[in-house]
């Protein structure tokens, strides 16, 4: 028989998803965005990527990099076990991951200026442009819920360099979000810069996603 299933090399492998899907949805959609034609990554949200030509593309980043991320829920699941953050903190990382599937399987409206020959659509108006907010909502709210989490967490290891890195993250993104949606909704001197705001929310999470699957990785079973 097998030893403790978070000391499995399988869990090891769920842990190392939590450094692949994150770095690979933002090079994902970097790429996409400059050879986009017509598309602006200052003023555009990442979702505007999945419409029209090549649309696919960023749908299917959507979905691959959601699967990762469940993938290192699950392995984070294993790896915690019943200690502090062991079952909150991967359930709210797994909404994270859900939300991006989701939101790759039901894309986005032509909303906010893009594509420029469509008329400036300032919300959603399909069921699957609807659905594609909601999974959203799992990925901006979900994560700063899990950083959270994991204050409390390293609150009790006396980690107190994690606990501020966490409280920082989770601070910081909900502030980024309201920003992105007011410029979003084209508040004047925010528009131009609305992609910009969504990118620093979605980098800020993405890198605590990747250092946690680091320090996960670096950290015996169930220990700081």
């Amino acid at each position: 028989m097998s030893g403790h299933p978070s000391k499995s090399p399988w869990s090891r492998v769920l842990l190392y998803c939590g450094l692949i899907g994150p770095p690979l949805f933002i090079v994902t959609f970097l790429i996409e965005g400059a050879l986009k034609p017509g598309y602006e990554a200052l003023r555009y949200p990442v979702s505007s990527l999945s419409v029209g030509a090549a649309g696919w593309a960023q749908q299917a980043n959507f979905i691959v990099s959601g699967l990762l991320i469940l993938a290192f829920a699950a392995g984070l699941r294993r790896n915690l076990c019943l200690s502090p953050a062991g079952t909150w903190g991967p359930f709210l990382i797994a909404l994270v991951g859900t939300g991006l599937v989701g939101a790759g399987v039901f894309s986005t409206d032509p909303v906010f200026g893009y594509p420029a020959s469509h008329p400036l659509l300032l919300e959603q108006v399909t069921y699957h442009g609807r659905l594609h907010d909601l999974f959203s909502i799992f990925v901006f709210l979900g994560l700063p819920a899990a950083c959270f989490v994991f204050v409390r967490r390293f609150a009790v290891l006396g980690q107190n360099s994690w606990m501020i890195y966490s409280m920082a993250t989770g601070i910081a993104m909900p502030i980024l979000f309201v920003v992105t949606a007011v410029g979003f909704r084209q508040a004047p001197g925010l528009g131009a810069f609305a992609g910009l705001f969504q990118r620093l929310t979605i980098g800020v999470g993405w890198l605590w996603l990747v250092l946690l699957a680091l320090h996960r990785l670096r950290a015996g079973v169930g220990s700081g």
